[in-house]
């Protein structure tokens, strides 16, 4: 095992919550290191849709998942959190008031005053259709997620779905694919009415094909897809010539480690107050959709607001005893030297 790495915070997870949290942190002076299991920031941001349009960030009338992490790095950086990439906290123990020991499957270990949950919904991974030999087309030309729509430029693309995901990826990469076929198991989809809609009209128009049924094996050769074979909803078989196949049949959440921290849970979330956004555990707090309170909107702005609040009960617990200062950045000078723009 490291040294023991000490420091006022440490946020668990580094989606766009745990980004929007160092800010937040960071102008009340909290230095805060931050875990995640991912190669890099931005959370289910930048592993599942790094280039899908996010369209309800306030003052943000579009802007992608990758785009936006970077932004929210961008706003981050002038409180210099540390990152520490591909290390899942396995260990979490309160060891006296507003004392955190945490250790990683790195071999990293940690003692804060405050620790943030900000793992989204824990560890995902996606629902897997029982396809026979889907195995030799993953992470080739079948994929459980968009990182680069370029790389499906051109292709003959096979969507599996009816929701969200579904909906959205076929009407982005219609434009671009050689030919885009949507196969879901009814006419009847779990989807945006917009989406559905804008699929619809691309059906009506000739530039894409709705079938209704499901995938029943798979065509290639080294990995390399080239069709699927599908039975319809009357029982007829065919045919369906793709080299890219995309099915989205959503995210199984795990909770993992967390689930064995002593927290109250509720349904697999962890319950918090509304007021701190606190957890059973002084001193653990949870932001974003790992969080269950009355209400709960599981939005990105939902986390940014839970976030600030956070921070004023976290600063307390750094600082016993001394006074907090509310300040707006807009006319504190203070703020806006540590931002550095003043």
């Amino acid at each position: 095992m490291s040294d023991v790495i000490s420091t006022d915070v440490v946020i668990i997870g580094a989606g766009p919550c745990g980004l929007f949290a160092i800010f937040e942190l960071g102008l009340l002076d909290l230095k805060c290191h931050v875990i995640d299991i991912l190669d890099r920031p931005g959370g289910q941001c930048a592993e599942l849709y790094p280039e899908k349009p996010i369209y309800d960030i306030p003052a943000l009338p579009l802007v992608t998942g990758a785009d936006l992490t970077a932004r929210l790095m961008e706003q981050a950086k002038p409180f210099k959190p540390q990152f520490h990439f591909n290390q899942m906290v396995t260990t979490l123990e309160k060891r006296g008031d507003n004392d955190f020991l945490l250790a990683t499957d790195g071999g990293l270990q940690f003692a804060a005053k405050v620790v943030v949950i900000a793992a989204g919904g824990g560890s995902f991974q996606p629902k897997k259709p029982p396809i026979p030999g889907i195995e030799a087309y993953e992470n080739g030309s079948v994929l459980y997620s968009v990182k680069k729509m370029e790389a499906l430029r051109g292709k003959d693309i096979l969507i599996v779905g009816g929701g969200d995901s579904a909906l959205d990826w076929t009407n982005n990469l219609q434009p671009i694919a050689k030919s885009m076929t949507l196969l879901h198991r009814r006419d009847e989809f779990r989807a945006a009415p917009d989406s559905v809609n804008k699929m619809r009209e691309l059906v009506a128009a000739g530039k894409m094909q709705l079938k209704i049924g499901q995938v029943t094996g798979l065509k290639g050769e080294g990995g390399v897809l080239s069709g699927a074979t599908i039975k319809l909803a009357d029982g007829t078989v065919e045919d369906v010539a793709c080299n890219a196949m995309l099915p989205f049949f959503g995210l199984t959440m795990k909770l993992g480690p967390v689930a064995e921290w002593g927290l109250n849970l509720t349904e697999n979330l962890i319950a918090v107050d509304t007021a701190k956004f606190e957890t059973s555990v002084p001193g653990i707090f949870a932001v974003g959709d790992i969080n269950t309170y009355p209400g709960k909107l599981k939005l990105i702005l939902s986390g940014f607001h839970e976030a600030a609040l956070m921070a004023q009960q976290a600063f307390r617990y750094v600082n016993p005893g001394e006074r907090l200062m509310f300040q707006y950045t807009t006319s504190s000078t203070n703020l806006q030297r540590k931002l550095g723009v003043n």
